[in-house]
């Protein structure tokens, strides 16, 4: 089984808000949709982190590299891939790209082997997995309305991040906590992201560690990005001091970014994201080596539909990944999926069982959002 081409959509049109500083507007694109097609008729999808005119250009350069290849052979192709575009630079839209194209390999050799993607990540230690809600954070009665709502749809766990935290006051960062955990509840699971990789981030670790011990007061799960996104040193000076466990890595690529982060045990749980690290190739090898150094993977998923099944994939590949994030209210999720997707009585995700990653675009819902190019 060959590869004869490879085809990308950008997704507008119902793009999320996303916290940046100079805020997303729903025509915007930084999600792109990947098919690989085979000389035999298979396709296989994936899913970028990036604008689809980079997706492109990136494609163009890859594709002399990727025409032709065996596309059963998703490791080694993506090896190649990264291996003869170094001089290129590491990490960014090439690096995005060859997510892209290594979830959609994954999913055509499950497909052809007739078993689920996690399976051939190495076995399946769960049936189903506990998403949280990921959104915005906001003033505090509008976020606990917000809040109440999600709830109300089967949540049980809950990221709120960015937005007006840690730009203001402390006072403000506390109200909004607050008002988050009220809504949710003792019994549900809170975790906040303060959002450290936004344009310009203002604090440094003696803020990250104040807010740290407030968040302790609230049974905060974890405490997301609190710093810049490379600042290594105080992360580990952070985690060792931290009442509550730290987290991040969403911005990093590859496993040599993480190595770093993972040997000064810098974080309490680490986050790549599939569609931007390297794929799912790359992402479980650094879940693997953070499993040496007891440090649990939780992948970051701020992104469509076939991320999320890449990341239950995943989840279901390792003991300890018990948790995958849920972008609410995207039609990129909800939307473009066949059949949707849905929480069982527990608040639970069930793990796709059918072969390759196990989910089918809607095609009516993804011309809508493609502007009419055919992925398929």
């Amino acid at each position: 089984m060959k590869i004869k081409e490879i085809r990308c959509a950008g997704l507008r049109g119902a793009t999320p808000e996303g916290g940046w500083a100079n805020e997303l507007r729903p025509d915007d694109c930084v999600h792109t949709l990947i098919a690989v097609h085979t000389y035999d008729g298979a396709v296989g999808l994936g899913s970028v982190f990036t604008n689809d005119g980079l997706v492109r250009a990136a494609l163009a350069v890859l594709e002399p590299l990727y025409r032709d290849e065996n596309a059963l052979e998703p490791e080694r192709v993506s090896e190649k891939l990264h291996q003869n575009t170094f001089w290129l630079g590491r990490g960014g839209s090439l690096t995005h790209t060859i997510s892209g194209i290594d979830i959609a390999l994954w999913d055509l050799l499950g497909k052809a082997a007739g078993q689920p993607v996690g399976r051939l990540l190495g076995g399946r230690y769960r049936e189903r997995v506990q998403p949280y809600a990921s959104l915005l954070m906001d003033e505090p009665a509008r976020l606990r309305d917000h809040l109440l709502e999600v709830k109300a749809r089967g949540f049980r766990a809950f990221k709120i991040g960015w937005g007006p935290f840690g730009r203001h006051n402390s006072a403000l960062d506390e109200a909004i906590v607050k008002a988050a955990r009220e809504a949710v509840g003792r019994e549900s699971r809170l975790m906040v992201d303060a959002g450290g990789s936004d344009a310009f981030w203002p604090n440094g670790y003696k803020w990250a560690l104040n807010t740290a011990k407030m968040l302790a007061d609230y049974e905060v799960h974890w405490f997301e990005e609190a710093l810049v996104p490379d600042a290594l040193e105080d992360f580990a000076k952070l985690r060792e001091h931290s009442p509550v466990p730290i987290s991040g890595g969403e911005v990093l690529t590859r496993r040599q970014a993480f190595e770093p982060f993972l040997s000064a045990r810098a974080f309490d749980i680490i986050q790549p994201d599939v569609t931007k690290v390297g794929g799912l190739s790359e992402e479980r090898r650094i879940a693997w080596r953070a499993q040496e150094c007891g440090i649990r993977f939780i992948p970051h998923g701020w992104n469509t539909t076939v991320g999320l099944a890449a990341d239950l994939h995943l989840a279901s590949a390792f003991p300890a990944t018990d948790l995958v994030e849920y972008l609410t209210g995207s039609p990129f999720i909800d939307e473009i999926t066949l059949g949707g997707w849905k929480l069982d009585a527990d608040g639970m995700l069930a793990i796709p069982r059918t072969p390759g990653l196990g989910v089918e675009l809607d095609r009516d819902a993804l011309k809508k959002y493609t502007g009419g190019i055919e992925l398929f």
